[in-house]
């Protein structure tokens, strides 16, 4: 049986998962810094992005995903290890992705990953401290050509 502080840091870690996911889906840059540590390790390469600190991963994101017009993260199957005042967490996410080129047709991706964290409980609550992705899959959608008349 759980008690309550169990239930209470798990019930967080849940929401700070929803609170990245819905950050980077509305582009609001500013939430991940209750996301993460301000000295987080990123790594993004496994789906083509890049890996660093955080303040680094901000300014990526921030810069890369305008090319993306639409898309969100759909995270579930939450597995989690808590251990006093750290945890990790394996968690997997489906992210199509529509993208349009300059000059381009749009192109919908998709791509299928696990987040894999390690999180520690600061005087703020808890917060991730490094998160690596995981590749399980990626594919893209092309639109049908135009039918001619």
């Amino acid at each position: 049986m759980l008690d309550l502080q169990t239930i209470s840091d798990r019930l967080e870690i849940q929401q700070l998962h929803a609170d990245y996911s819905g950050a980077i889906d509305r582009k609001n840059w500013d939430v991940l810094d209750r996301v993460f540590t301000p000295d987080a390790w990123i790594d993004y390469s496994a789906m083509g992005g890049i890996k660093g600190r955080y303040p680094e991963i901000k300014r990526w994101l921030a810069e890369t995903l305008h090319w993306f017009p639409h898309y969100y993260h759909l995270v579930s199957n939450l597995q989690l290890e808590i251990d006093g005042d750290t945890a990790n967490s394996r968690i997997v996410c489906f992210n199509p992705m529509v993208i349009q080129p300059q000059g381009g047709k749009k192109t919908t991706m998709f791509f299928g990953f696990w987040y894999l964290d390690r999180l520690v409980r600061t005087g703020d609550g808890w917060r991730i401290a490094e998160r690596v992705e995981e590749k399980c899959f990626d594919c893209s959608l092309a639109p049908p050509p135009s039918a001619k008349a």
